[in-house]
């Protein structure tokens, strides 16, 4: 038998009953254990999964750089060299002026929403009567 069990079959209902709140209470205690485990797992498995992001990050920075130059080089056997850079160049200045107007777009439907704090602070305006005004 295993430490700390003891054979409960010739025990009473009501020493059964009586014992029902440290096994309750050794059963949360427990539950937290596992908990506290799990957590700790867990974040320990993301921090080292968000390391491994980080390291794929760094390869993709350089790796872009290299893409470049490889535009350059294929634009350069029909263009001059300085042409062919001015025209990755210019490409580049386009997508990001295109993707800074997706997010300016994006942030300002996020800008006109309404917040929770502002619908409670107007619901309690119009409770308190002085909302009114405002309608």
């Amino acid at each position: 038998m295993p430490r700390g069990y003891r054979d409960r079959a010739d025990d009473s209902l009501l020493t059964l009953i009586g014992d029902l709140p440290d096994l309750v209470t050794n059963l949360v205690k427990a539950e937290i254990d596992a908990a506290k485990a799990w957590v700790a797992k867990t974040s320990k498995d993301a921090g080292i999964g968000s390391v491994w992001f980080l390291v794929a990050l760094f390869f993709l920075f350089w790796a872009v750089p290299v893409v470049l130059v490889f535009a350059i080089a294929g634009l350069s056997s029909w263009w001059p060299v300085w042409l062919s850079a001015i025209a990755v160049f210019g490409i580049l200045i386009l997508a990001v002026l295109f993707f800074a107007l997706l997010g300016i777009l994006k942030f300002r439907k996020v800008l006109a929403r309404e917040n929770p704090a502002q619908a409670v602070a107007a619901d309690i305006k119009i409770a308190k009567g002085s909302g009114d005004d405002e309608l």
